[in-house]
């Protein structure tokens, strides 16, 4: 059986049991693509028939459907607007450590996101 990412063109699942016992799956990065089930195999199922329906209506609208997050690529470029006192304090923090605002800054990201992991 094809992996989940690969039958949702990338897109993170989420799937849980509700209240009532009825499953429901839908895009983690896009949450109103959903669907309903009676078990999580047909909550999957009612998924993929709702995102092709998805995709034919941008094909039908001109649009191009949108890539997911995770095949996206990425140039490793942001640009963040912070207080100025946040700004000020983390300039301070990396001067003390000897390094650049952006290198401390990049290190802090990456320690959120793998704790997050």
């Amino acid at each position: 059986m094809k992996r989940i990412e690969q039958r949702f063109d990338g897109y993170g699942i989420n799937l849980f049991q509700d209240g009532d016992g009825d499953w429901l799956a839908h895009f983690m990065e896009m949450p109103n693509v959903s669907a309903f089930g009676s078990t999580p195999e047909k909550a999957l199922k009612e998924l993929k028939a709702a995102w092709e329906l998805v995709k034919e209506q941008y094909a039908e609208e001109g649009r191009p459907v949108p890539v997911a997050p995770a095949r996206r690529e990425y140039g490793g470029v942001f640009q963040v607007r912070i207080d100025r006192r946040v700004h000020r304090e983390l300039a301070i923090e990396a001067e003390r450590a000897g390094v650049s605002l952006n290198a401390l800054v990049a290190q802090k990201l990456a320690r959120s996101v793998d704790r997050d992991a």
